[in-house]
């Protein structure tokens, strides 16, 4: 077992103090996370992985650190995403984000969403934060489709014999 704890209930330890301590190694974990993720992202970038046998930095996650290959793939695209989102990632490495929060973040936020986003993760759980995703970005589907609608109406064909013979097409 680990230092201070038994296999069964520490009558020594209450349940306030148990709750401060799983929630503040919570946050090292977090702040951890963060530090792992960027070594990701440049190990990517330099190609670290490449060996001629090893197709991605996911495919080397999997076979060095035994991490499934979807959620290899994902661990590399927030990697990056990070170097992207200064201020989400501070609070990562902070240990105040947890992965999960900041996975779904980088699926939407940019430079001039990441305040808004920051504070929704921040003051949420992490299943607010993925439904705020989740909307968000079925809003910005609706909001494309529209605006690709509006261009299909006002889009025309017109054709006309030249003088020369030859069809124009506008």
């Amino acid at each position: 077992p680990m230092e201070g704890t038994s296999s069964g209930t520490h009558p020594a330890v209450s349940t306030r103090e148990l709750a401060a301590q799983i929630t503040e190694l919570a946050g090292h974990l977090n702040a951890a996370n963060r530090r792992w993720l960027a070594l990701i992202a440049e190990f990517d970038r330099r190609r670290g992985w490449s060996d001629s046998l090893t197709h991605s930095c996911a495919h080397w996650l999997n076979w060095q650190c035994g991490i499934a290959l979807g959620a290899a793939r994902e661990k590399v695209r927030v990697a990056h995403a990070l170097e992207k989102l200064p201020l989400i990632g501070a609070a990562m490495a902070r240990g105040e984000l947890s992965y999960s929060k900041v996975r779904a973040l980088t699926r939407v936020a940019c430079e001039a969403t990441e305040p808004t986003f920051l504070s929704v993760a921040l003051h949420g759980t992490a299943h607010h934060v993925e439904t705020i995703v989740r909307q968000y970005r079925r809003a910005t589907e609706a909001a494309e489709l529209s605006r690709e609608s509006r261009q299909q109406t006002s889009r025309k064909v017109s054709y006309y014999w030249d003088d020369d013979g030859s069809l124009v097409l506008k």
